[in-house]
């Protein structure tokens, strides 16, 4: 991007972040989650760490990993309804035929929610140390989770906006998100080992972008810089991102019209 789109980006990004700081719902579910998932789901289900053939480091160890992945699956669909909302109000019109670049709009939207993302990446990290969770891999290696998370989040984000510019519909966002999470979190091996699925589960879980996110956190916490995993990871994300992102910038076409 040239100089002139940066600045859109910025102006943009700051517009998005004065709107999320104005509504008190999302930073409360920003900031809840990492508490309720790790702190009451981990607890819950503690035990299964003691099953034979679990991997060692006991359930919240392994379940970390899991819930860092699922908060931007979750906070994705912000970034859908925020954009029916700039539909619905005329700025996203407004925005399309005056000069501004038009990738900007978009990014600009995406820069805060990787913020709001990162947020609960580090909350989630820091109750984790709390309850005795390690990162072997060390300072590095915590960057590498926060970019992951973000990284999977931009992703997640770029779908949830192709369904709110093509539906224009917030309540259509909200409720295909949650068909979109279910099966994507269920389904994966965020919160069950590989191998404790059945055979369908982990023909799904091995084309699974969520599972391939999880599997890079949990390898940077517990494993170590085990690079084909993390590598295997980015590239699956960076094929989701290109295509859900690609196909909201063609889905503002139609909101020119």
């Amino acid at each position: 991007m040239d100089h002139d789109a940066l600045f859109d980006v910025w102006h943009l990004f700051i517009r998005a972040g004065k709107k999320t700081i104005r509504t008190p719902v999302i930073i409360f579910g920003t900031l809840a989650l990492p508490v309720l998932f790790l702190v009451l789901f981990t607890q819950i289900f503690t035990q299964f760490g003691n099953l034979p053939g679990f991997p060692a480091g006991g359930y919240v160890q392994f379940a970390t990993a899991g819930i860092i992945v699922l908060n931007p699956l979750i906070n994705a669909q912000y970034s859908g309804t925020a954009v029916v909302d700039d539909i619905n109000s005329g700025f996203l019109s407004k925005m399309l035929v005056t000069p501004v670049n038009r990738p900007a709009i978009l990014f600009g939207r995406l820069l805060n929610d990787t913020i709001m993302v990162l947020i609960p990446a580090g909350i989630t990290l820091a109750l984790a140390y709390a309850l005795g969770v390690t990162v072997i891999t060390g300072a590095l290696g915590i960057l590498l989770i926060l970019f992951t998370a973000a990284f999977f989040g931009l992703s997640m984000s770029g779908l949830t906006m192709a369904i709110g510019v093509t539906t224009k519909s917030a309540q259509v966002v909200a409720g295909l998100d949650l068909v979109i999470i279910f099966p994507l979190m269920f389904v994966s091996t965020a919160l069950v080992p590989y191998e404790f699925l059945p055979h369908w589960a982990q023909a799904f879980s091995n084309v699974n972008p969520f599972s391939y996110a999880v599997n890079a956190v949990r390898a940077l916490m517990s494993t170590g810089f085990d690079w084909s995993t993390i590598l295997a990871a980015y590239a699956v994300i960076a094929v989701f991102a290109a295509v859900t992102i690609g196909a909201t910038l063609y889905q503002f076409r139609s909101v020119e019209k």
